[in-house]
């Protein structure tokens, strides 16, 4: 096996999400795997993910990425969204022929370094909610009290920090707010950021918490999933390209677009849906 997280060139992986959130996502495979080609698309035209039922989730993503999968021909798919991975994974896995990666909301983690053993779970309303999430609280933070809470603004939030807008840090502290009221939220010292969106305002996150927190995503982890599931695949030489991002919808605006290539996308292209 490959290691130092040297993948050959001709290895491609399409990065997926309902919008920019999956760049926190790529910002890890860009510093862990530099040579990996990487392809993107953001769902915009469905997003929030956070407010769709689970029903409308697997009906939509499993064809979604099997047409995706045969447009880009990667050798792995990076589901960059925890509201879709906890819902539509398996499906999605079942309809492609290649290896899907997920996001699990990095529970485990928050829980082993927490001190207090109190932590908080920050995600999109449609993760949050989900079974697979409190399976997680049972198999991995038993010993901790576990706060919950989600929002779709943040995921607004980010989208409009990454087309250029400044944030107001008012509209962070009213979505964080709920999460650190009470004796329980007094006493959090890790919180989870459990939608791919939510590590893009990191900074503004910092600024608007007055406590100590340590703010843990799953990038880094799956990063090296990543790493795990291609290294033994080996390639024949093929053709070079360029990164691509498809924007599916009509959020393909000048600013965004410099957004994608600044993490190295060096084409972005809208798609509008028929």
């Amino acid at each position: 096996m490959r290691s130092d997280f040297q993948i050959y060139k001709h290895h491609r992986a399409l990065i997926f999400d309902s919008g920019v959130g999956g760049l926190s996502v790529v910002g890890e495979i860009r510093k862990h795997l530099p040579d990996l080609a990487l392809d993107y698309v953001a769902d915009d035209a469905f997003r929030p993910y956070g407010e769709k039922s689970e029903a409308e989730l697997v009906n939509r993503l499993p064809g979604l990425l099997a047409t995706l999968s045969y447009m880009t021909s990667p050798d792995c798919i990076v589901i960059a969204c925890n509201t879709a991975s906890v819902t539509a994974l398996e499906a999605i896995r079942d309809k492609v022929d290649i290896p899907v990666i997920g996001v699990v909301p990095a529970i485990k983690p928050a829980a082993a370094w927490s001190r207090t053993k109190t932590i908080g779970v920050l995600g999109t309303p449609g993760t949050v909610r989900r079974k697979y999430v409190d399976s997680l609280i049972q198999r991995f933070a038993k010993n901790c009290q576990v706060v919950l809470q989600g929002s779709v603004n943040l995921v607004d939030l980010a989208e409009r920090k990454l087309a250029g807008e400044v944030l107001d840090l008012n509209d962070i502290r009213r979505e964080i707010a709920p999460l650190f009221e009470g004796r329980e939220g007094a006493d959090i010292d890790a919180v989870v950021l459990a939608c791919t969106h939510f590590p893009l305002l990191l900074d503004e996150l910092q600024q608007s918490t007055r406590q100590t927190i340590k703010w843990i995503d799953s990038g880094a982890a799956i990063a090296k999933r990543v790493e795990v599931i291609l290294n033994p695949i080996e390639k024949p030489s093929r053709a070079l390209r360029k990164d691509m991002a498809f924007l599916i919808g009509p959020n393909s605006t000048p600013q965004r677009k410099i957004a994608f290539r600044s993490y190295g996308f060096e084409q972005v292209v809208g798609l509008v849906p028929g």
